[in-house]
């Protein structure tokens, strides 16, 4: 992380904006100061240092990681202990159904629940396929 001194000497009196002790008022001149440099600084966060967005086990292992869930209270929300398991062993893709149960109880965003992912062993049935027609 870089000392703030060093960020002061590089940018000047424009870091003075960014660090207010009260958020200014709203249409205000310093209001729209703020408005503008938090827009700058999240745009600059972004493109610096991005963050993945999860898949949607990953991001259903994480949440119950950080809740303290078992996989029983999956099977709950989805309705069979044995399909909660090959969830998260990526033995099945996500129904629409469950991934709008698993919003609705656990508030994780849908955007993140429906999107693609690879089930165990893609990798290795379209390598082992691939091998088979001599490729």
């Amino acid at each position: 992380m870089e000392d703030p001194a060093d960020i002061k000497a590089q940018f000047g009196a424009n870091v003075d904006f960014v660090y207010f002790e009260n958020e200014p008022e709203v249409g205000s001149p310093d209001g729209d100061r703020f408005d503008v440099l938090a827009d700058l600084v999240e745009a600059y966060e972004a493109r610096h240092y991005p963050i993945e967005t999860l898949d949607p086990v990953t991001a259903i292992r994480a949440h119950m990681e950080m809740a303290g869930l078992k996989q029983l209270a999956l099977a709950e929300i989805i309705g069979s202990a044995s399909r909660a398991s090959e969830i998260l062993n990526r033995k099945r893709l996500l129904t629409m159904d469950m991934a709008h149960r698993i919003h609705k109880h656990w508030r994780i965003p849908a955007e993140v629940l429906i999107q693609p992912y690879h089930l165990a062993g893609d990798g290795e049935a379209k390598k082992a396929g691939a091998a088979a027609r001599g490729r």
